[in-house]
């Protein structure tokens, strides 16, 4: 990047940050703080060459607040300082997660999307059905209203955070147990007759940016609808590792979890077998788990545009609340 999109990307850094309005004032002085020279008359034009792009929205005398598109727009710029970022963050979430399964409290991992209220509403039923089928990380959910947060991503003042439990949820509460689970890919499960049958794409966690499913679904490669009708579709699921000693440990915890509602998996295989056409390393075994984005997915297929991000934050486990509740929470947002 030149010398001015630094200082536009340090911007909206600074705004990302501190997830509210801010003036051209304080923006300088965040960013004198970091050892750059930008005066605030050249902050003032750069958030006026911002607000055209559609990267930031002024709101009258409390500044400036960073748009879904400039949170995007951020994500995008920052890629080069993110390969191998999700092999990482993967084990740093596990690491901080606090959630103890024998007393239910504690933070789990989650997902977050920003969607429009409105279009939210108008597509709860279909949402709703991708969980009553099955195709879900679990059954609870939570809604984010604007200028709430989850991770390094900030609700904005004109869309929801839709929060799902992630599947890096079940690879902290084994380890917490003593079974290390190795995530090595994410990718599109076809179902026949309500059944998995193979992996038809696949992306590896290592050297990657972001999390494989939200390109899926970015890209409109899944098939919700068929699936959630017919039983016969695509949707995105991650394959794991284990230690084949694990499995009756592994078995045990996943029935657990889905007692709670965080989820379990789609299938668990043998030692030395491959699962659903993978191979796996000898002492280990396969562990397929459905996709934590999954229910925004059909969104995605349905035109409508999503800003989504996996492993976004941590959220108590008391803040969750089972997806049939979604029609009337969605209400307080209208």
């Amino acid at each position: 990047m030149d010398k001015i999109d630094k200082k536009k990307k340090a911007i909206l850094e600074v705004l990302q940050s501190e997830n509210r309005p801010l003036s051209s004032t304080a923006i300088a002085q965040a960013l004198s703080f970091s050892d750059m020279d930008v005066s605030e008359r050249a902050v003032r034009m750069y958030l006026q060459e911002l607000d055209q792009e559609g990267f930031t929205q002024s709101v009258g005398r409390q500044g400036r607040i960073l748009t879904t598109s400039g949170q995007e727009q951020l994500h995008d710029l920052q890629a080069l300082q993110r390969v191998g970022y999700m092999s990482s963050k993967i084990d740093q979430m596990i690491y901080r997660m606090t959630f103890d399964l024998s007393k239910k409290t504690g933070k789990v991992i989650v997902n977050v999307s920003l969607v429009d209220p409105h279009i939210f509403a108008g597509c709860v039923k279909e949402i709703c059905s991708v969980f009553a089928c099955g195709y879900s990380m679990g059954t609870l959910v939570c809604l984010l209203g604007p200028g709430e947060r989850a991770g390094d991503v900030s609700v904005p003042y004109d869309k929801i955070g839709f929060c799902t439990v992630c599947t890096i949820t079940l690879n902290g509460a084994l380890l917490k147990n003593g079974v290390p689970m190795q995530s090595r890919f994410a990718g599109l499960l076809r179902f026949e007759n309500h059944q998995p049958v193979r992996f038809t794409e696949i992306i590896h966690y290592d050297g990657i940016s972001l999390d494989p499913l939200e390109l899926f679904i970015r890209a409109g490669l899944t098939d919700f609808r068929s699936a959630v009708r017919h039983g016969d579709g695509i949707v995105g699921a991650g394959f794991r590792e284990t230690p084949a000693e694990s499995r009756p440990m592994v078995e045990e915890i996943g029935k657990k979890m889905k007692a709670i509602g965080l989820g379990s998996y789609i299938l668990v295989g043998h030692p030395n077998q491959s699962l659903l056409g993978i191979p796996v390393d000898d002492g280990r075994i396969g562990v397929v788990t459905v996709g934590g984005l999954n229910p925004v997915a059909v969104l995605a297929e349905k035109g409508f545009h999503v800003f989504s991000r996996a492993l976004s934050g941590l959220l108590d486990y008391e803040k969750l609340y089972p997806y049939t509740q979604l029609p009337e929470k969605i209400k307080n947002f209208l």
